[in-house]
């Protein structure tokens, strides 16, 4: 059924859908950090609730691409979004293939072992 109704969070939900249709993202975590800066002197008078993200993004689109293309890559799907008036301000990317995400996970769980057994 469809909604009439305007979303609450319309950079949030542009990210989620020019992300994962451009990327195909295995994982896609999307934060909005936004009450957290609210108090910063380039955020006072703004009303919106929608400008410091941080994203993390699994992706095979990322394969054989280093960090600074990777970010490119997303700064230019949402071009859009950062250039608009109460649009993005702020963007704090971890991007990974599944391979590198796989390789964190593992030492995550590695570190969780040894420090049980230290304990």
């Amino acid at each position: 059924m469809a909604s009439s109704a305007t979303s609450n969070t319309p950079i949030e939900d542009a990210i989620q859908a020019k992300i994962t249709e451009a990327l195909k993202p295995s994982t896609l975590e999307i934060f909005n950090d936004s009450s957290k800066h609210a108090h910063h002197r380039p955020m006072v008078g703004s009303t919106s609730k929608e400008t410091h993200f941080r994203l993390v993004i699994t992706s095979d689109a990322f394969k054989s691409k280093m960090q600074p293309a990777r970010h490119r890559i997303i700064y230019q799907l949402l071009q859009d979004e950062m250039a608009q008036e109460g649009g993005i301000h702020a963007l704090q990317l971890r991007t990974m293939t599944l391979e590198e995400e796989q390789r964190l996970r593992e030492r995550e769980r590695q570190n969780s072992a040894n420090a049980a057994e230290a304990s």
